[in-house]
């Protein structure tokens, strides 16, 4: 059998797949037996955006992009996370002075980081296919078809945000995308609001003191018709669902919407194959947990493999997978039970449950025992 034309393939090039290609590349002598199969990002036109979205990344997620080289040039920093349910009493506020770091996270735009983590990539030696990914044969080695010819390698690392099979769960909602000025911002604070309708975050925004971007959770036969108002109403629907707390609140610009639902499968795919990312669990937006899990995974991969590196072989890898594979067993289900529970729970109509909801808020503001163990979870995940 002829050798595999790479040690590994990592197939999609969004955030997860850069980072897991500039985590393997530090610890290879030949990064360029490490192939990045995707496409470049979408020139910009204007200025203007490719992907609307703004992206909450935690500190433990700010500090693994910044040890890759691939931190964006601007960031909105996030010192408090004030929690809250409409019409019912009981918040709570998570304050980085209490966790000892010096902020929970920050804010970025999802075309800066991508921009940056790609430029970083340009710089590792990693070799960089342009081509769409298709999935892999599992075997030995793993063997995928391109446009010309093949390609093939000891193992596939799956990032291609493909909705994994497995566990599905619909929410009845899709996310608005705005972003909002604010007449009384306060600085470093983001908001998770929640309502009858789904939660409502307001973060921080990169591009100004006074901007935050807004993730709005509506059932779908809302959300269309929600991104779509005008102006004046939107800013109205807004503040009745919002409150008071930043005071006048006006949407900057177009409104979008993204489906939202869970999907979660396996990490290990066949023999040589591993998905990572949106490739292994896509989750509710909430507490902005997707892209944080999804780099943890791929720090967690790079690092597993950093023994394999050194000696490259079919036969001795899949031991170390499996054993990455039980390793992130404890932070997925953690990650996927609180992103999953809690949009449930608050966007239910039972009057019970949304009164408890308001008492474990309350709960968690008055006890540290309670708020610090889920705080730090959300800071950092679950690391063994």
């Amino acid at each position: 059998m002829s050798a595999p034309t790479f040690d590994l393939v990592i197939l999609g090039s969004g955030p997860v797949g850069c980072a897991l290609a500039l985590g393997l590349a530090r610890s290879c002598a030949q990064p360029e037996r490490i192939a990045l199969m995707g496409p470049d990002p979408a020139p910009r036109a204007d200025g203007q955006a490719i992907d609307p979205r703004a992206l909450a990344l935690n500190h433990g997620s700010r500090q693994l992009l910044r040890h890759l080289g691939a931190w964006p040039a601007h960031a909105a920093d996030i010192l408090t996370v004030h929690v809250s349910q409409a019409g019912h009493l009981g918040r709570t506020l998570i304050d980085q002075a209490e966790l000892g770091v010096p902020r929970l996270g920050c804010v970025v735009a999802y075309d800066a980081l991508l921009d940056a983590l790609h430029a970083a990539v340009s710089r590792s030696g990693v070799r960089r296919i342009t081509e769409r990914p298709a999935r892999p044969l599992a075997g030995s080695p793993v063997t995928m078809q391109l446009a010309e010819g093949a390609l093939s390698a000891h193992i596939a690392l799956i990032s291609d945000g493909a909705r994994p099979q497995g566990v599905h769960r619909e929410y009845g909602q899709q996310a608005v995308l705005a972003t909002i000025q604010a007449d009384a911002p306060i600085t470093g604070r983001a908001f998770e609001r929640f309502t009858r309708s789904g939660p409502l975050a307001l973060l921080p925004h990169p591009a100004g003191s006074k901007l935050y971007s807004l993730v709005w959770c509506v059932p779908p036969d809302q959300a269309q018709a929600t991104a779509q108002l005008p102006d004046e109403a939107f800013n109205q629907a807004l503040q009745a669902a919002f409150g008071q707390r930043l005071g006048c609140l006006r949407r900057l610009g177009a409104a979008h919407t993204f489906p939202l639902s869970m999907h979660a499968g396996p990490s290990i795919q066949g023999q040589g194959v591993v998905a990572v990312g949106n490739a292994a669990q896509t989750l509710h937006p909430v507490a902005g947990q997707g892209l944080n899990l999804g780099l943890r995974d791929a720090a967690q991969l790079a690092h597993a493999l950093q023994p394999w590196l050194a000696a490259p072989a079919a036969d001795t890898v899949q031991p170390l997978l499996a054993q990455y594979a039980r390793q992130r067993r404890l932070d997925r289900g953690l990650t996927l039970a609180i992103t999953d529970t809690l949009p449930r729970v608050f966007a239910t109509d039972n009057p019970l449950m949304r009164h408890a909801g308001g008492l474990g808020l309350a709960a968690l503001d008055v006890l540290p025992v309670l708020r610090k163990p889920l705080a730090r979870h959300l800071l950092q995940g679950q690391r063994l």
